[in-house]
This record gives C-alpha cells, structure tokens and sequence, in this order.
C-alpha cells in the first residue's frame, strides 16, 4: 500500500483554476507537504485555545475568521496571528475573495506557509476541495492483471503470466465491452468499501499481446472502447485446467478476495481447450448484476429443490398411512 506524498504545489498546480485560487506571496511555501485529506477551520485558535489544533490540515479563514481578525485592536490581532502562524500549517485559504486584515500577509510570508485567495464561498470552497483531497490520499496498491467494463461490471483479471488475460479482455473490447488497464492496475481505496481501478498514466490503454506486440485500443476500436477509472467489483481468477481441483460447481458458496482491506467475490475459472471465456466473462458480470438487484440464481434454484424435496416426503407420508391396515 502507498501513500503519496502532496505538496502545496501540486495542489495549486491542479485546483487553481476550478477554485479560482490566488496566490497572495507567490512562491512562498509551495513545498511545504500536506499531512491528511482534512481540510479545517482554525476556530477557536484565535481566541488564543490551541490546546486541541490540528496543525497539520489545511486552514480556511472564512467570513467568521476574518470578521472577528479585523476587529481585533492591532497589538492583539498581531499578537493572534503569531501565535497562529507559529505552528506547521500547510496552507491557509481565504474564503469569498475577502480583504486581508492588517498584518494577515505579513505573518504568514514571516513564517513562509502559503496564503492563498479564493473567491469562492466557504462553503463551496469546502465541497470542491475534499473530493481531490481524499483521492490524493487514498490508499493504493498497483496489481497485475486486467481491468474492464462488462455491462456496466468492473471486472478484474488476474492469474499468472501468459494465461491469457490480455487476450480476453481484447475479445471483450472487440464485442463492445470497455478496457481500462491492462497489465498494471493502480487501485485506490475510497470510503470503506469501494475500489477504483485505473491505468498507469505511461501506459494507460496500450496493451500487450504476445506475439503480436503493443496495441492502442481507442487508435483500433475507437475512443468508446476506452474508460479512464472503473470501480473493481468482482476479481476473475484464471487458472489453468487442472482435473483434480475442487471446483464450485452451484455457487452457493461465494469465494472472497480483499484488497486494501475490502472484500470482493472472487471467481476463478479453469481453462481448458474449447472454452470460451469471453461468454463467461459476460456471465459473471450479468450474473452480479442479478445478485445486486436481489436476484440469487442458486439460492433460487436450492429453495426449489428444498421445496420439491419436502413436498415428496409429505406425498410418501401419506401414501404409508394409506396402506398402513394394521
């Protein structure tokens, strides 16, 4: 699992336009690392209570915050913001393209942490950032094989090299399905439980065949062909044949794999001559579909046999006790 490391930089680089950011000192502190995906108001810290201040978020001076800084007689706003700005802040925002308060500009170049301008409401500012933040310190894994959209399904091909999984995906790209990353598959965690799945930005929809050698799959199929990121919600093993090994044969019992900590259905299909593993493929994302919606093929199945099964014993009940003339 890794966990990049985010400068200040990188952030203004990528969200300056859409939060229409402005740097006050430009240059100051864009090396400075962000420490967590939290993003805070410093609150109580500038009525000097700094007992419980999460240093290492970014900070955002609101109406509030800088309303009550402007207030402040000159000796103690200073005084505040020393105090303030003696800590590791990351980055201060200023919210709705307010006026500095006296001193604000001078105390945070002093102490080289970014300031920076939004004109964004506070509010809005809050609910454009957090998304980038938690996709920036999402956990990530980079796993080898093959990911694609069936229906609609995150599929992810696995097994060991040169079983085939480029070549199934490539059958599925040629009946209409999407690729999203061959080979390498950087996963990141978002929330508790869901994975998404994208391509290395190198060689994001290239793929190799053996024998044949790399191909561009959007130049070939076109750009529908093609989806940057996919949530991974079943993991398809493929395994080569092997005559003595125990195999799943009603799906009642559903395998489980887990990565990052979440766990998805696994289902490993062996491989021998004559298989068509694209139609499977197809299958068990139809199949999940199904399931999702509240439809279990095999549960239905097994309650239908239960039923038919006590509805035979009852009928051999009843036929003793007919010819039972003692």
């Amino acid at each position: 699992m890794a966990r990049p490391k985010v400068t200040v930089a990188q952030l203004l680089d990528r969200l300056a336009g859409s939060l229409q950011l402005e740097e006050i000192e430009p240059g100051t502190g864009r090396d400075r690392v962000v420490g967590n995906a939290e993003v805070s108001s410093p609150g109580l810290v500038l009525a000097g209570y700094v007992e419980r201040f999460s240093a290492e978020r970014l900070q955002v001076l609101g109406e509030t915050e800088i309303t009550y800084l402007t207030s402040l007689a000159p000796a103690k706003r200073k005084r505040i913001l020393e105090l303030f700005f003696s800590f590791p802040i990351p980055a201060v925002f200023v919210t709705k393209g307010q006026r500095l308060p006296s001193g604000l500009r001078e105390a945070a170049a002093a102490a080289g942490i970014p300031l920076i301008r939004t004109g964004l409401k506070t509010a809005e500012f809050y609910r454009r950032i957090k998304p980038v933040l938690e996709m920036e310190f999402a956990p990530t894994a980079s796993l080898h094989g093959s990911l694609a959209d069936v229906f609609g399904v995150g599929l992810f091909f696995t097994g060991k090299s040169g079983i085939g999984k480029s070549e199934c995906v490539l059958d599925l790209v040629e009946r209409g399905h999407r690729l999203v990353a061959d080979d390498l598959v950087v996963a990141s965690k978002r929330g508790n439980d869901v994975l998404i799945g994208r391509g290395h930005d190198l060689q994001r929809h290239f793929m190799e065949i053996r024998g044949v050698g790399l191909i561009d799959i959007p130049a070939i199929f076109g750009i529908r062909a093609v989806r940057q990121q996919k949530r991974i919600e079943v993991v398809v093993e493929l395994e080569e044949w092997d005559q003595h090994a125990v195999v799943e044969r009603t799906g009642l019992d559903v395998a489980t794999t887990r990565i990052l900590e979440v766990e998805l259905p696994k289902i490993t299909v062996f491989l021998n001559p004559g298989k068509n593993i694209t139609v499977i493929a197809e299958v068990i994302a139809l199949n999940h579909l199904l399931r999702y919606s509240g439809m279990h093929a095999p549960e239905v199945f097994n309650a239908r046999l239960i039923g038919r099964m006590k509805a035979a014993a009852a009928e051999n009940v009843r036929e003793y006790l007919q010819e039972d003339h003692e």
